[in-house]
């Protein structure tokens, strides 16, 4: 639905409404979007999202992807209370619906993707090896970024995915110089920057939307909005909750989308990529979405209710919709098990891998630190 500024925001009703919890900032259930807030401007606006119609096929390759992201997350939380994952660790578990239906949509090798640190996600829904990952987290030297960056800095140009970053909101200024060099190339990329909620109120976020829009760049700026940030309620920190808002005064169009079905977010994903794809400059997109786990492993959470959390499992999972749509769809609950089964498989191999590596070198420790002008 496109709005004018003049206009109330319209809410449309949920496909499947979630039962009422106590967090005020619950995800979204329908994608929406919003306009410029120049009313009568001659600047093109995306189309209004569709749910992505999915073939049994296509949905039940989005249902392994997300699984994969939750068995490794999963493992990679057992291997951390173990210790053999050390510094910070940031699980995806709950989000995994956002990074595999927006990056289902994207042309690999040739479209960028840059986020903060909570990373692994983001990293095998765009197809990277789950060893090379596994591998990093535990510190290797067959990790993806040789053992050096660890759960929160991973890295990987062959696939155009470029962190993995500790700072928060760092990674979208950076976005938008990916998305100048798809500019200025002329490669026909266009770059996906992810940050959080919480990220949203940094300064360097409002000065990437300025130059991103002046510049017409080819972004599409991701903000994955769990509710929570490190551990502030979204309602006692930002005084702008809508947050697929706040590119209004850029004259950045927003889009909020509920990141907890996979469908809607691939949905949404198209209609963005083919404003950005135009040449129409960047886009916002608001994820509604939710983590069952801390902000980090050593975050009890205590700031929410377990019953608020239960209640997000029970009514909201993302996989567990995706499953239920595949029943419907005729795929039998069996095909489901051997799925799951396989996907456990895969994760151990990739744990057996990173704690078979061997460790770097230590006169690494020296490599890959300085360039040296001649």
């Amino acid at each position: 639905m496109v709005k004018t500024p003049a206009a109330k925001p319209v809410r449309k009703p949920p496909a499947k409404a979630p039962a009422k919890s106590a967090d005020a900032d619950a995800p979204a259930a329908k994608a929406k979007s919003a306009v410029l807030p120049e009313e009568g401007s001659n600047h093109p606006r995306p189309r209004d999202p569709q749910r992505h119609e999915a073939t049994a096929d296509e949905l039940l390759h989005f249902y392994k992807e997300m699984l994969l992201i939750r068995r490794f997350e999963e493992r990679a939380g057992q291997l951390y209370g173990l210790g053999l994952i050390g510094g910070f660790c940031h699980l995806y578990i709950g989000q995994e619906a956002v990074a595999v239906g927006l990056q289902s949509a994207l042309t690999p090798g040739k479209d960028s993707v840059i986020t903060g640190y909570r990373d692994h996600g983001h990293m095998l829904a765009y197809g990277i090896d789950p060893k090379v990952i596994m591998a990093e987290l535990t510190g290797r030297g067959a990790g993806i970024s040789r053992g050096k960056g660890g759960s929160m800095h991973m890295f990987s140009t062959e696939h155009k995915f470029y962190g993995g970053h500790g700072i928060v909101g760092a990674q979208v200024a950076l976005g938008a110089g990916l998305a100048f060099g798809h500019k200025y190339t002329e490669d026909g990329g266009v770059c996906m920057a992810y940050f959080g909620d919480g990220a949203a109120n940094q300064g360097q976020v409002y000065e990437s939307f300025n130059m991103a829009a002046l510049w017409k760049l080819p972004i599409i700026f991701v903000i994955e909005n769990n509710g929570y940030a490190m551990g502030t309620k979204v309602s006692r920190s930002s005084a702008e909750t809508e947050f697929y808002r706040r590119g209004d005064s850029f004259r950045i169009p927003g889009m909020q989308v509920n990141g907890m079905d996979v469908l809607e977010v691939r949905g949404a994903a198209e209609a963005a990529l083919e404003y950005v794809r135009g040449g129409n400059g960047p886009l916002l997109m608001e994820l509604k979405t939710y983590r069952y786990r801390g902000h980090s492993m050593s975050d009890p959470a205590k700031y929410r209710s377990r019953e608020e959390v239960q209640n997000m499992k029970d009514n909201s999972d993302p996989i567990e919709a995706a499953k239920a749509e595949l029943l419907k769809m005729g795929v039998s609950e069996d095909a489901m098990k051997t799925i799951d089964k396989d996907i456990r498989k895969l994760v151990s191999e990739a744990a057996d891998f990173a704690e078979t590596s061997p460790e770097p070198d230590p006169s690494d420790l020296y490599t890959d630190v300085l360039v040296e002008q001649y």
